[in-house]
């Protein structure tokens, strides 16, 4: 029997193993794994600091293989760097950005396992080399994250104070009653493009996400792409504390996130807002968030 109670089987390889065989000591290679356990800054109490640790195990649940596209991850070199130590504060955000622009400056991708939201500015300032200004940004996002202060509903607000053009940020399912006027005319102030959950309705996926890349990364500027999962609906996502009824669906998230990391502009990835102590029973949540590595993973073997 292995770690998930069912038969050891040779020929079924399991994604936790994919991770735990890597050599973090490599030079550099595809895809880095890069675990940011923050919490404290949260707008409500969360566990989300466990998180990192209990999608590394979810993915034991997990095969390499992508039947819908006969995908085989087996071929994508990823390597874990394990966890940031210490992410909460000022000097937390400092030892995530330099852990994002280590990692940056040797793998194709980096791939941030949060923690609440607030870790999308260190890592995207690390990834740049702590220069916004040549970026572009897209979030997946029931929120807009332009709060006053600083917390998990302010990067997308820090960033642009840090250099990143608002003409190149790009969000993707902004949700009905998830937002104030106020923040949702700053965002508009900023230049920011919105998409709203609606419109998810009736346009398709490939759709979004060719237009999505189109602001984001015009005259070919690497991409940052923010999955915040609370962007689902609460039937899928009980573990995010602001999920709300009505968001998308895991399926729409999943094949979002693949169609992104498909695109050879997108440079990083980060999953958020995931709080592994307050997740349902099944752990749907961090389980969606474990099948978020690995479709990131299934795009970026497309390139």
């Amino acid at each position: 029997m292995d770690e998930t109670g069912s038969p050891h089987d040779p020929h079924w390889p399991r994604a936790g193993h994919w991770l735990r065989t890597a050599d973090v000591s490599h030079s550099g290679g595809a895809l880095a794994l890069l675990g940011v356990p923050a919490h404290e800054a949260s707008l409500s109490a969360s566990g989300a600091h466990l998180t990192p640790a209990a999608v590394r195990e979810a993915l034991l649940r997990y095969s390499l293989y992508a039947a819908s596209s006969d995908t085989d991850l087996t071929s994508v070199e990823v390597t874990d760097l394990g966890d940031v130590s210490d992410p909460d504060g000022p000097g937390g955000e400092d030892r995530i950005a330099r852990a994002a622009a280590d990692a940056a400056a040797r793998f194709t991708c980096i791939l941030g396992i949060g923690g609440d939201n607030s870790v999308t500015y260190p890592l995207m300032l690390g990834v740049s080399g702590g220069d916004l200004s040549g970026w572009g940004l897209v979030t997946l996002d029931a929120h807009h994250d332009v709060r006053d202060g600083r917390s998990n509903g302010s990067p997308v607000r820090l960033l642009v104070e840090a250099g990143l053009p608002g003409e190149h940020i790009v969000q993707v399912g902004i949700a009905d009653f998830c937002n104030s006027p106020f923040y949702a005319a700053r965002a508009r102030s900023l230049g920011i493009t919105t998409v709203p959950r609606s419109a998810l309705r009736t346009h398709t996926a490939q759709q979004v996400v060719t237009d999505a890349l189109e602001i984001a990364g015009r005259g070919g500027r690497p991409v940052y792409v923010d999955l915040d999962v609370d962007v689902c609906d609460r039937a899928y996502a009980p573990g995010c504390p602001a999920s709300a009824p009505g968001g998308i669906s895991a399926d729409e998230l999943r094949h979002l996130a693949r169609l992104l990391a498909c695109d050879s502009r997108v440079r990083a990835i980060d999953i958020t807002e995931v709080d592994a102590v307050a997740d349902s029973e099944d752990g749907r949540t961090v389980r969606l968030a474990a099948l978020l590595v690995l479709e990131a993973a299934a795009g970026l073997a497309t390139r």
